[in-house]
């Protein structure tokens, strides 16, 4: 089975000629990936993130419908993180597209949730919500530790309830773009079997 875990960019960004399409858009538009350049300019900036972060990822899929604040026990035993996209699912992204959507009463991820996938090594770490931080808290913890440890950062994600709990792999590259810290991202998680049931 394949799962797009991308939001779909709608009309009104693109332009098309008798020749070629031009895009005008946000790094942040759509489902998109951080780069830890976003918040430290001496990281990984999109052209040199590592693709063993980005291609074929182990997913482990943290359930926390109904959450607005993921905490460190919403996400489990730790050996369940180690080096995986972690992706976390609270039922957000039902709301795409309307006004709810961008509420500041969104679903993110606690400091002591982010110290954990931090000390967990997690790969790359996606939230299918506004934003993976309290937008009412100017700290920033999850950008800001997260991406301090090389881990990238997918916000915006939709159709997780889809995806087993384990047992998929994620692909999700953004364009090569040097000094950029943020892109959109075609998300997918591939898992063998027809149903959810079916994988181990």
């Amino acid at each position: 089975m394949i799962v797009d875990l991308s939001h779909k960019i709608a009309a009104g960004v693109l332009t098309r000629s008798a020749e070629i399409e031009s895009l005008g858009l946000l790094g942040n538009t759509g489902t998109y990936l951080d780069a830890p350049y976003h918040y430290h300019a001496d990281r990984a900036d999109l052209a040199h993130l590592p693709l063993e972060r980005l291609v074929n990822v182990s997913i482990t899929i943290v359930r926390a419908f109904g959450r607005t604040s993921v905490t460190a026990a919403d996400l489990g035993d730790p050996d369940r993180l180690w080096g995986r996209a972690v992706l976390v699912h609270t039922g957000w992204a039902h709301h795409w597209a309307t006004s709810r959507y961008l509420d500041l009463d969104c679903p993110h991820l606690a400091a002591d949730a982010v110290d954990k996938l931090v000390d967990a090594n997690a790969a790359l770490v996606g939230i299918d919500s506004l934003n993976i931080d309290d937008p009412t808290d100017p700290k920033r913890p999850a950008h800001q530790r997260l991406l301090g440890a090389d881990i990238p950062i997918i916000e915006h994600l939709t159709n997780l309830e889809s995806v087993p709990d384990t047992g998929a792999r994620l692909t999700a590259i953004p364009a090569p773009v040097r000094a950029m810290a943020s892109f959109p991202v075609r998300a997918v998680a591939v898992y063998n079997g027809s149903g959810l049931s079916d994988v181990s």
